[in-house]
C-alpha cells in the first residue's frame, strides 16, 4: 500500500493518505470553479480512515456553503491554498489533487458537470504548450 503526501503552498500544513483512492475526477461546476479560480477542480476521494493531517491542522480553515446540501472547501489560513476536507456526511475525504507533493499513481476517470463548463474553457490539447512561462 502506497502513502501519498500533500501540503499547502507555504508549507505550514501537511497531510498524507493511503491507497487505494475511491475515485479521481475533474469537476466543472460553477462552485468548484469559484473555489479554485480555475476552469475545474481535480479531486481525489478517499475514506476517512485513509487520511491524516501530519502538520499544521490548526491552520486549516473550512467553509461550508450554507445554501448547498454538501459543498464545502478547506484552505490554509496563512497562504489560502486549497486543502482536503471531509464531506458533510463524513463518508469520504475530498483531496484537491493540486495540493499533492507526489504522484498519486492514478489518473482522473471522468469530468463531471461538463454542461456547466466555463464558456472560455479550451482543453489543453487545443492550445500551444511551452516548457516555461515565456514563449
Amino acid at each position: 500500500m502506497s502513502k501519498h503526501r500533500g501540503s499547502c503552498l507555504c508549507g505550514a500544513i501537511a497531510y498524507e493518505y493511503d491507497d487505494p483512492a475511491m475515485d479521481f475526477h475533474y469537476c466543472h461546476c460553477p462552485r468548484c470553479r469559484k473555489a479554485t479560480g480555475s476552469a475545474y477542480i481535480s479531486n481525489i476521494f478517499v475514506l476517512p480512515r485513509q487520511f491524516q493531517w501530519t502538520a499544521g491542522e490548526e491552520n486549516v480553515m473550512r467553509y461550508d456553503l450554507p445554501e448547498a446540501r454538501s459543498f464545502a472547501t478547506c484552505f490554509c489560513k496563512i497562504c489560502g491554498s486549497p486543502l482536503p476536507h471531509m464531506t458533510r456526511s463524513g463518508e469520504k475525504v475530498v483531496i484537491p489533487a493540486g495540493s499533492l507533493d507526489d504522484d498519486p499513481g492514478i489518473k482522473p476517470t471522468c469530468g463531471i458537470w461538463w454542461s456547466e463548463k466555463a464558456p472560455w474553457f479550451i482543453p489543453s490539447t487545443e492550445v500551444p504548450e511551452y516548457d516555461k512561462e515565456d514563449k
